[in-house]
């Protein structure tokens, strides 16, 4: 379908939102998609991408393979991406560094709202999709609270495989890429190559990245036109089990009353606690603020953002 030029400029605001949502280690871009109604059409498109596609260019044409392809989708809404990450990558990074009480408070209240949300969608919940909530809960909590990581790999082989692992966790709701990054020792890798415009070791990633999406994503097309409820409410799942990452209150993990530094853990490894067991300002009510701000735009988005069909 034919989209104004009001529709292409939200459709390119919800990429540069996607784009700074998956610098974060612990959010996902495809959270910010499924919420603001992009989510299966950026599946469909994508699986748009085979043989089918070479052939309709050699016998019809550039346009009608554009067509066909949902071309202007994914160019709109991979720039907003892209531009995000690379204009964002210095700010998160300052903000991780220096508030990371309220960003974390930030993110929080948008998955809280976002689980809800995409929830809700499920017209009539049963046993099996409960069943499936709760698989989706233990295993987003499980990868969330791994605490331990490789070593990072500055080759060029690994670089590749990052990409490849990466985005299939940043296309899936509550599954954070980047945090799938961190554990694989290359997040700070990729994001010191964005920021200092490293064109090579980017252009590696990406390709890594590319050859993942377009594996990962005939797989959720078949899921969802055949087990959608169940996808949904396992999605959801990962959703939930999120927020034991992007929980505000962290503590170094030697500086945890439980978990004590030893062999294998790094200094990037956190552990959470209460409020009041934080070592510093708990920032408490502006992290409310913060948080309540997240869950509004969330429903802000859902609420008034025409969705693109």
């Amino acid at each position: 379908m034919q989209k104004s030029p009001k529709q292409l400029a939200l459709l390119g605001l919800k990429g540069m939102a996607m784009g700074a949502a998956d610098v974060v280690p612990g959010v996902s871009g495809g959270t910010v998609a499924f919420v603001t109604g992009i989510y299966e059409e950026l599946i469909s498109s994508i699986n748009n991408v085979n043989l089918g596609l070479l052939k309709t260019l050699r016998t019809d044409g550039i346009k009608a393979a554009w067509k066909q392809l949902n071309g202007t989708f994914l160019l709109v809404l991979f720039g907003g991406i892209i531009f995000s990450i690379v204009s964002f990558a210095k700010g998160v990074s300052y903000l991780l560094e220096n508030h990371p009480v309220l960003i974390w408070s930030f993110f929080f209240g948008l998955i809280v709202a976002s689980a809800w949300l995409v929830g809700k969608s499920i017209q009539k919940w049963n046993i099996g999709l409960i069943l499936m909530l709760l698989a989706g809960i233990i295993i987003a909590f499980f990868i969330s609270a791994i605490q331990t990581t490789v070593s990072g790999d500055t080759s060029s082989w690994y670089i590749f495989l990052s990409g490849a692992v990466a985005i299939c966790a940043m296309i899936l709701p509550g599954i954070s890429g980047s945090f799938i990054l961190v554990l694989m020792g290359s997040y700070h890798i990729v994001l010191e190559a964005l920021n200092q415009r490293n064109i090579v070791l980017v252009l590696i990633f990406m390709a890594g990245c590319i050859v993942g999406l377009l594996s990962f994503a005939r797989l959720l097309k078949l899921l969802f036109s055949k087990f959608k409820e169940v996808t949904i409410a396992l999605l959801t799942g990962f959703m939930i089990g999120a927020l034991y990452k992007v929980w505000p209150w962290k503590v170094n993990v030697g500086d945890a009353p439980i978990v004590r530094h030893s062999d294998g853990k790094e200094d990037w490894m956190t552990a959470n606690v209460l409020p009041q067991n934080f070592i510093g300002d708990n920032q408490l009510f502006l992290a409310i603020a913060c948080a309540f701000g997240g869950l509004l735009l969330v429903i802000i988005l859902e609420r008034f953002a025409p969705k693109e069909k």
